[in-house]
């Protein structure tokens, strides 16, 4: 037992969380400090007690951002590889399907096999989407006008139970935003919307302008201020407890049965708005329906159309005799690329590293066009 002296102060600092009487709980921190007299009882206290629980939901918000920016990275690293091997498989299933009659028994062989291998790619392009790694096509887009255009393909794949219902603000900001990967991610949130109501229910894709002030930006983490197209996604569904809230942006993460879902589609629509400079929130309580806002960036820079971001095309037309110089480190990869330009007419040269295409390229030897892999390491 430690004795105290007449006078002696004690310091204490303790966080207690609390919970109310309608389930909602605070963190509290309690400073102070207590004069005890010679047998140890207190006979005077002071202090001070702060409430710390936004403090917490931001430490807490950052461990989030930080956990998945860690498995975004051991995804995208393994997705890049594991695209690497799929692509000199369907690369060399389609030489040899050539090469075959539809007729000849192992043509139906083949086939499996390359959809197999097609499926495995749209895993990957899942993987990479989620951490923020695929490639963007972005072009200038009416967000209001793309949903409106979504309206037949949405009603049937929420099928007859679910009202559905869009909110287009006619006056919506135009957005720099991958057309394709925008409808996936709209279709996505419908889908996950459809399965939270089995038996039926609402379902309503809204559009809207938002400018996002500096009071709103300080209590949230990674969003700048400034004017954003707000898409709001909201049903009336068996929502959620903060507990599954927590979790349904991880990867591979699903409430389905097993075989019904990937667990890849709430993370593959958050990767694809970070890359794209904007930001998801998700708004939802058991019984009381799920609010998905994606908020995108406006854009008032140069007109960019869709034929402007697809202009670019490899055409055979121009393989007169024109050298490629391909730059890759999967060796497999090289000669099956080697392999398939060649047949087109080109000439080819290979480098298994960036210094080595440097190297080369600083030759005499003529190189009309370089082919390169997008993530290679640098040797020392």
């Amino acid at each position: 037992m430690r004795l105290h002296l007449k006078g002696e102060t004690e310091h204490f600092s303790r966080e207690v969380r609390v919970v109310s009487t309608n389930g909602m709980v605070r963190w509290i921190m309690v400073r102070g400090l207590a004069l005890r007299d010679e047998t140890g009882h207190a006979f005077r206290m002071a202090g001070s007690i702060t409430d710390m629980t936004e403090r917490k939901r931001t430490e807490e918000q950052l461990f989030q951002a930080q956990k998945m920016e860690s498995v975004g990275q051991l995804a995208g690293g393994m997705a890049h590889d594991f695209n690497n091997i799929l692509g000199v498989i369907l690369g060399n299933l389609d030489l040899v399907r050539e090469t075959l009659a539809d007729d000849h028994p192992m043509a139906a062989a083949l086939d499996t096999a390359t959809r197999a291998a097609e499926r495995g790619s749209a895993l990957t392009r899942r993987l990479l989407s989620f951490s923020r790694e695929q490639i963007l096509e972005p072009v200038q887009l009416d967000v209001g006008e793309v949903v409106t255009g979504m309206t037949e393909l949405l009603e049937r794949t929420l099928g007859e139970s679910i009202e559905f219902t869009v909110m287009r603000d006619p006056g919506t900001w135009c957005c720099l935003i991958d057309r394709v990967q925008l409808e996936n991610a709209v279709l996505n949130l419908a889908i996950n919307a459809r399965d939270a109501m089995p038996t039926g229910g609402r379902l309503t894709v809204e559009t809207a302008n938002l400018r996002l002030v500096d009071d709103y930006v300080a209590r949230r983490v990674n969003v700048a201020p400034g004017d954003y197209v707000m898409l709001a996604v909201t049903d009336n569904g068996q929502g959620m407890d903060p507990g599954l809230m927590d979790r349904v942006f991880e990867p591979f993460f699903t409430t389905k049965d097993v075989g019904a879902g990937s667990g890849l589609g709430l993370s593959m629509v958050r990767g694809f708005v970070t890359q794209s400079g904007g930001r998801i929130a998700l708004q939802s309580a058991p019984g009381g329906g799920t609010t998905v806002r994606l908020y995108l960036p406006r854009y008032e820079g140069p007109a960019v159309s869709e034929d402007q971001a697809s202009e670019q095309d490899f055409s055979a037309d121009a393989a007169d005799d024109e050298v490629v110089l391909v730059v890759e480190d999967n060796e497999d990869l090289r000669k099956l690329v080697t392999r398939l330009l060649v047949s087109l007419g080109y000439r080819v040269l290979e480098a298994e590293s960036a210094r080595s295409a440097l190297d080369l390229l600083r030759t005499d030897k003529t190189v009309d066009l370089l082919l390169s892999d997008i993530v290679m390491a640098w040797p020392l």
